[in-house]
């Protein structure tokens, strides 16, 4: 599926904020607010309140950048792609598609003990900081403050895990999740299973299944009588080719402006991506409707459903659609990475008490 592309910055920042959203109630456009002092929107009963963080997930390993003379340490080919900025930092060029896969390489080897890792040309290459912010935060969400919960013990579904297996990794690396990785392709999923194969610390963890229908989201995936504590996802957020190419294009001139200059060679997308990755029938809106409907058939299988949501104009129909459905709770973590903001919609049909229950019998220490 889409994974967007995260700008490089030395020291890398994020911006985040939750919100939660009582589904019983009839969802209401939101009204405009004055932003108050110390980040905080002005609450009202059809906007709840905003709490603002200037930072990346205080557990994320990039919260204070890329550390490039440890990543070339771990893993030498990187020092090819590393130079210094004007500034006198040390970074790459994020337009060059080799580069940015071998910093992932480095990274995922240094921070995460995954020795080898590898994409096929032109598959999706997703920007690790943010995705392993997308993990920590789903994680608090999952415990909700009970220190009895043992996180380790959870059971997730990745929806659309593409070439390159980014979360089942990360989730399986910093919180022992076991995974369930579903994709409609094929040869993506031949691709995770080789890196599962060529590192002994995701054997045993991750197991793939293939979707059958394109047009299906848990249907043909998740199994009777299985259960998960978690699903993941980040949805194809174009419409089309056409539309995907633009947004291509788009980005390679922003980069290239960045560095002063411009484009003259046709555009490849910085972080990759192939057709299911980036574009599906109906763009991201639609794949969000299908997803928040067929939720509903999983409703006692699955304790949190989460997504990401790049646009946000995508919310109101999200909150629209669960408020047709037997839902309990929704909340919604808005995260920043350099210029790319990014939304993580989740939402429960079990109660707080519920849900309480659920981890003392699946997930107490």
């Amino acid at each position: 599926m889409s994974k967007p592309a995260v700008k490089s910055v030395q020291s890398a920042t994020a911006k985040t904020a939750t919100r939660a959203v009582n589904i019983r109630q009839k969802v209401k456009a939101p009204k405009q607010a004055k932003p108050e002092a110390k980040g905080r929107v002005k609450p009202s009963k059809d906007k709840p309140r905003v709490e603002i963080k200037k930072a990346l997930h205080p557990r994320n390993a990039h919260l204070n950048g890329y550390d490039f003379p440890a990543l070339i340490s771990a893993f030498p080919r990187l020092k090819t792609f590393v130079r210094p900025t004007p500034y006198g930092a040390l970074s790459i060029d994020f337009a060059d598609p080799l580069a940015v896969k071998t910093l992932n390489a480095a990274l995922l080897k240094h921070h995460y003990g995954i020795g080898s890792w590898d994409i096929p040309q032109g598959a999706l290459c997703p920007p690790i900081p943010g995705r392993v912010d997308y993990v920590h935060y789903v994680a608090d969400l999952l415990a909700e403050g009970d220190k009895s919960c043992a996180i380790s013990k959870a059971r997730v579904l990745d929806i659309g895990t593409g070439a390159n297996g980014i979360y089942p990794i990360l989730g399986s690396q910093v919180y022992g999740w076991q995974f369930v990785a579903s994709d409609i392709n094929a040869h993506s999923l031949t691709n995770v299973q080789s890196i599962i194969e060529q590192n002994p610390a995701l054997q045993g963890r991750i197991s793939l299944r293939l979707q059958p229908d394109d047009k299906a989201v848990f249907k043909g995936v998740i199994q009777a009588e299985e259960r998960f504590e978690l699903t993941l996802c980040n949805p194809p957020f174009h419409a089309s080719m056409a539309e995907a190419s633009e947004g291509t294009k788009r980005k390679v001139n922003n980069l290239q402006l960045n560095r002063g200059s411009s484009v003259k060679a046709a555009p490849k997308l910085n972080f990759g991506g192939q057709a299911a990755e980036l574009w599906c029938q109906g763009g991201e809106r639609q794949f969000l409707a299908t997803m928040i409907r067929e939720s509903q058939m999983f409703a006692d299988q699955c304790l949190w459903f989460t997504s990401l949501v790049s646009k946000q104009e995508n919310l109101k129909p999200c909150y629209q659609a669960l408020a047709q459905l037997n839902v309990d709770t929704v909340k919604t973590i808005e995260m920043q990475q350099g210029n790319k903001i990014t939304r993580v919609l989740a939402w429960s049909f079990q109660s707080a008490a519920k849900r309480k229950i659920w981890r003392a019998e699946h997930l107490a220490n």
